[in-house]
């Protein structure tokens, strides 16, 4: 791993108690790199998981997500529940944002790609946007990643936030070619991401919140609860 990581004039840390590593590669393209493989920080990932963050400078209230379809099936079912709750307040505040935006944002329901629909949802504050950015190059790759990389039952979030994308997986141990796969993947979400938000741009200004955004979209589209704020 370390001299992989130097291939890319990356810098490899190994974590304290030996427990997982962070790879650093400020450098990268299409946007600086950190790469992470430690114990889970995510609930719904049981063990340990590879976190990678892609530093792109996107519009901050570009957010759109992709994730393994079954996880999003989990995840609907512990939030809706959660919503439901009489604790609505701490739901808001304790919940990760990827668990949140299946309430707050609408669903893409028509993805070109009939594997990539059958294999993942997704969610984002606009549809158009999310559609361009999981319709062009993203989606073959993928196609090519339900091949072997991501079986069904394997947790998986790739996402836009705070200008940046994040990819989280389950890996219990580390595989070296398995994460310059996961890094290929990012790389073309990251460009494809940067695509689309050079669209932004071109269209003039963006809703300055995400509940401005969340409300353009139609009625029938609307998620059944309010969105929380951040």
């Amino acid at each position: 791993m370390a001299d992989w990581a130097d291939s890319r004039h990356a810098v490899f840390k190994q974590i304290r108690d030996g427990r997982g590593f962070v790879i650093e590669q400020p450098k990268a393209t299409p946007g600086g790199l950190r790469i992470e493989w430690g114990p889970s920080q995510r609930s719904y990932i049981v063990g340990h998981e590879l976190r990678i963050r892609c530093e792109l400078k996107l519009h901050s209230d570009l957010q759109m997500m992709v994730l393994a379809r079954e996880l999003m099936e989990s995840l609907e079912n512990t939030v809706f529940e959660a919503y439901t709750d009489t604790l609505k307040t701490r739901v808001d505040t304790d919940t990760p944002e990827e668990m949140r935006w299946l309430v707050m944002f609408p669903k893409l329901g028509n993805i070109a790609s009939k594997l990539v629909r059958s294999r993942f949802g997704a969610v984002g504050v606009n549809k158009e946007l999310t559609t361009a950015w999981i319709d062009g190059d993203l989606s073959p790759a993928l196609v090519q990643a339900s091949q072997d990389l991501l079986p069904a039952n394997r947790a998986f979030v790739l996402l836009t936030m705070r200008g940046n994308a994040y990819l989280r997986t389950s890996m219990e141990e580390p595989v070296l070619e398995q994460i310059q796969s996961f890094v290929k993947l990012m790389e073309v979400a990251g460009r494809e991401a940067q695509r689309v938000n050079g669209r932004l741009a071109d269209s003039g200004p963006w809703p300055t919140t995400s509940s401005i955004a969340w409300q353009s979209q139609p009625p029938d589209e609307e998620p059944t609860s309010p969105p929380p704020r951040d």
